[in-house]
C-alpha cells in the first residue's frame, strides 16, 4: 500500500522483508561519515597543471633567450650596424687634385678653396618651399636645382649635396643669418680646378668637369665608383683625362655621430683622404706661350719635340679656348658658341687635325724607295714639269711649270720635284709604299698620352676597296707618291716620322709627361706598333737628311730664304697641301677662291744639324706655299729656343748648382787638427 502511491515504484514481499528503489533507500537512510572533496585528487590534478604550466614558462622563456641569443650573439653585427646607422654617418672626404707643373716647376693647373651651400635632403621637409626661399636668401637658379637632382639621383641616403657652389661672401652672410631655419643646409669648403693660362695649354691640359651618368655607369663598370664618393669632378679630356687615377687621389671618410635633425654632434673617427699625385709635363711653358703668340688670329697648329727622346716641348693649335668654362659646367649659350664657330676651337689641329702631309713626306718616301732597290741614291730622271702615266695620256703636274730638268734624288728633295716622286711611288706599288709609311707612323696612333687624337689615313688596296666600294688604280699612288690623294697625317705625325730621320730609324713615341712626384715615368712604347726601322743603310738615311740640308741651306732650296742668316744649321722640308684637285687644264688662283679653298703651308725642320735639340712641324690652314708661310714661324720658333730659351735654362740650372755646391760646402763640418802622440 506504501509503495502503490510511489510512481514507478515496486514491491517485492520475501522472507517478510520490503524492497525499494535506490533513490529512496539513499533518502532514508542514515547519515554516513565519508569526506565531501577528493585532496588526493585536487592535488595530483594540481601537480599536473603546474608541471605543465612551468613547461610552458620554461619553452617560451627558450624563445625568449633563443631569440635574445640570435639578436645579441648570432646577429650582433648585423643590428648593431642597423642601430648604428640611425645615428652615427660615414661621410666621405674628397681628395685634393693633384696639381699640374711644366718642366721647369711652372705651376699649370692648380686648385682653389671656394664655399659651396651643401644640403641633406632626407632631413629637409619641404624641398620645393626651401628651394623657393633659397632664391632670395642665394641667388639660387633652376640650373643649381636641376645639378642638385641629377647628384641626388647619383648619390647616397644621408650625404650632403652641394646644391649652390661658389658662394659669394654677401650670401655666404646672408645664408648665416638665417641658417637657423635651415638645420638640413650647411655652408662647407670645397676645391675648384683652375686652369692659370686657359686658352694657351687648354689643347694639352683638357678640363675636369662634373660627373655625370655615363661617367657613373662606366666608374661602376670598373669598380671604381666607391673611390669617387663624395666627389663631383673628374677629367674630361687631355692630360687630365689620361692621367685621371694619378691625380684625383683616394677618397676618405669620417664617421660622425648625428642627431634626428642630421645634425652633426661629434665626430668620432677619421680616415683622411690621399691627395692626388703632382706630375711634371715635359711643356717648357715659356716656349708654349711665344708659339701661341705667334699664331695669334691664324687657323694652324705646332708641334715642338725634343728629338733624344721625343719629349714634347710644345705642342699649339689655333684658335683655342678657355678651358676653365668647364669646371663648373659651361652654359649652354657658351657652348653652343664654340660649336658653331667656323674657326672650329674645340678640337685640337695638332693631334686631331688631319690633312695632306704633301711635300714633307718626301724624305721618308725615299729612305722606303732607296731600301726596297726602287732608286739609288744617283738615280736620275728629266723633269719636264709633268709626269705621264704609262700607256695612258694623263699629266701629273709638277709644282714648278717649266720642271726641274735632270734630277737626282738630292735635287728632288731639296727643289722638292713632284715630278721624281711620281716615278718613285709607281715603281715603289701601293702596297709597299703603304707598309713602309706605316712603319714611319702614319695611319696609327702616334702613342701620346691624349685620348683626343685622329689616326688619319695612310690608304692601301683593301681600304679603298672597303671605304669606296672601288679598286685600286695606278693613278691614285701617282697622288699618294707626294702627299696628297687619299694619303691624310696629323701635325703629330709628321713631326714623330721627322724624329725617326734624325734618330736613323730609332722610334720614340712622343710623350707629355716628364714625372709623377718626381719619379720619372717611362712612355709606353708598344713593339708591335712601334717598332725601330732598321733596315736601311746608313747612307740611305744620310741620303735623306742632305736634301733636308739643302733645303735651307742651299741656293735652291725651297726653305732657304726663311733661313738666312741663323748662327746654326737647320734641315727642314716644305710642304704645301692642296685642298681640292685641279681639273686637267685648270690654273691655281688662290685670288679667285674662297680663303678655305687656299692650300695649307706645311714645313717640318730640325736644328741644330749636327746635335739636334728640337724638332718643329708647323701646318697653317688656307694661308698658301708652305716655304713662304711656314718657314718663317719656324726660323722665329728655332731663333727664340735656341739663342734665348736654352742659354737662359743653361744659366739658371748653372746657377742652381753653383747654390748647391755652397750649401753643402757650407754643410761640411771643419775638421780640426788632431795632436800628435807627441803633443
Amino acid at each position: 500500500e506504501i509503495g502503490s502511491g510511489l510512481v514507478g515504484s515496486e514491491m517485492c514481499i520475501r522472507d517478510r522483508r520490503i524492497t525499494l528503489p535506490m533513490n529512496l533507500k539513499k533518502f532514508f537512510s542514515a547519515p554516513t561519515n565519508e569526506p565531501i572533496r577528493d585532496k588526493k585528487a585536487e592535488r595530483n590534478l594540481f601537480a599536473r597543471r603546474t608541471l605543465v604550466a612551468f613547461i610552458g614558462i620554461l619553452a617560451l622563456s627558450g624563445v625568449l633567450f633563443a631569440n635574445i641569443y640570435h639578436l645579441q650573439v648570432v646577429s650582433y653585427e648585423t643590428y648593431q650596424t642597423r642601430s648604428n646607422g640611425n645615428r652615427i654617418k660615414l661621410l666621405p672626404l674628397p681628395p685634393t687634385r693633384g696639381l699640374i707643373y711644366d718642366r721647369y716647376g711652372e705651376l699649370l693647373a692648380e686648385n682653389l678653396t671656394f664655399f659651396g651651400l651643401y644640403i641633406v635632403p632626407e632631413k629637409t621637409e619641404n624641398l620645393d618651399r626651401t628651394f623657393e626661399e633659397l632664391r632670395y636668401v642665394v641667388g639660387l637658379t633652376d640650373e643649381d636645382i636641376e645639378h642638385f637632382k641629377k647628384e641626388r639621383r647619383r648619390g647616397t641616403r644621408y650625404t650632403p649635396i652641394l646644391l649652390k657652389p661658389s658662394l659669394t661672401e654677401e650670401q655666404i652672410a646672408r645664408f648665416a643669418v638665417n641658417q637657423y631655419k635651415y638645420p638640413s643646409l650647411d655652408v662647407r669648403p670645397y676645391f675648384k680646378r683652375n686652369y692659370l693660362y686657359g686658352e694657351t695649354m687648354t689643347h694639352i691640359l683638357g678640363y675636369v668637369g662634373r660627373i655625370n651618368d655615363r661617367d657613373v655607369e662606366r666608374l661602376k663598370k670598373e669598380e671604381k665608383f666607391a673611390n669617387y664618393s663624395g666627389s663631383t669632378d673628374m677629367g674630361k679630356l687631355g692630360i687630365e683625362r689620361y692621367y685621371e687615377e694619378q691625380l684625383h687621389g683616394t677618397t676618405g671618410f669620417e664617421e660622425v655621430e648625428i642627431n634626428n635633425r642630421g645634425k652633426v654632434i661629434r665626430k668620432l673617427r677619421e680616415q683622411p683622404a690621399t691627395a692626388g699625385k703632382s706630375i711634371h709635363l715635359t711643356i717648357d711653358l715659356a716656349l708654349q706661350r711665344y708659339i701661341m703668340s705667334l699664331l695669334s688670329g691664324q687657323k694652324g697648329a705646332v708641334v715642338v719635340l725634343d728629338p733624344k727622346d721625343n719629349s714634347v716641348l710644345a705642342m699649339v693649335s689655333t684658335p683655342s679656348y678657355d678651358n676653365n668654362l668647364f669646371v663648373d659646367g659651361i652654359s649652354a649659350s657658351d657652348y653652343k658658341r664654340l660649336l658653331n664657330d667656323p674657326a672650329r676651337p674645340l678640337y685640337s689641329r695638332a693631334t686631331q687635325g688631319v690633312y695632306p702631309p704633301a711635300s714633307t713626306v718626301k724624305p721618308f718616301v725615299a729612305v722606303a724607295a732607296l731600301t726596297e732597290g726602287v732608286i739609288t741614291p744617283h738615280t736620275t730622271i728629266f723633269d719636264p714639269g709633268y709626269w705621264m702615266l704609262p700607256n695612258s695620256t694623263k699629266r701629273f703636274r709638277d709644282w714648278k711649270k717649266s720642271g726641274h730638268g735632270y734630277t737626282d734624288l738630292n735635287k728632288a728633295i731639296t727643289e722638292s720635284s713632284d715630278t721624281f716622286f711620281y716615278q718613285t711611288a709607281f715603281n715603289l706599288g701601293i702596297d709597299r709604299f703603304s707598309m713602309w709609311m706605316k712603319r714611319f707612323g702614319f695611319g696609327m696612333p702616334t702613342g701620346i698620352e691624349i685620348q683626343e687624337e685622329a689616326t688619319a689615313n695612310m690608304p692601301s688596296k683593301e681600304w679603298k676597296q672597303k671605304r669606296y666600294k672601288k679598286p685600286w688604280v695606278q693613278g691614285d699612288t701617282i697622288s699618294v707618291g707626294i702627299g696628297q690623294g687619299y694619303w691624310t697625317a696629323t701635325p703629330l705625325q709628321v713631326a714623330k716620322a721627322t724624329s725617326i730621320v734624325v734618330n736613323n730609324g730609332k722610334i720614340h713615341t712622343p710623350h707629355l709627361m716628364k714625372s709623377v712626384e718626381g719619379s720619372i715615368i717611362e712612355p709606353y712604347q708598344d713593339p708591335l706598333l712601334y717598332e725601330d726601322i732598321t733596315d736601311p743603310k746608313q747612307a740611305y738615311w744620310d741620303a735623306a737628311k742632305r736634301g733636308m740640308f739643302n733645303v735651307v741651306n742651299s741656293g735652291a732650296g725651297t726653305g732657304r730664304k726663311a733661313f738666312v742668316g741663323t748662327n746654326y744649321h737647320v734641315a727642314g722640308k716644305s710642304g704645301t697641301a692642296q685642298v681640292f684637285s685641279l681639273k686637267e687644264n685648270q690654273k691655281y688662283n688662290a685670288a679667285g677662291l674662297k680663303k678655305e679653298l687656299h692650300d695649307h703651308a706645311w714645313f717640318t725642320a730640325y736644328a741644330p744639324y749636327e746635335d739636334p735639340k728640337l724638332v718643329v712641324t708647323i701646318i697653317l690652314e688656307n694661308a698658301g706655299g708652305g716655304s713662304s708661310n711656314a718657314a718663317p714661324i719656324v726660323r722665329q720658333i728655332m731663333d727664340f729656343y735656341l739663342n734665348k730659351r736654352l742659354p737662359q735654362i743653361e744659366r739658371q740650372q748653372n746657377a742652381e748648382k753653383e747654390k748647391m755646391t755652397d750649401q753643402t760646402e757650407l754643410d761640411v763640418p771643419t775638421q780640426e787638427p788632431q795632436p800628435s802622440e807627441n803633443e
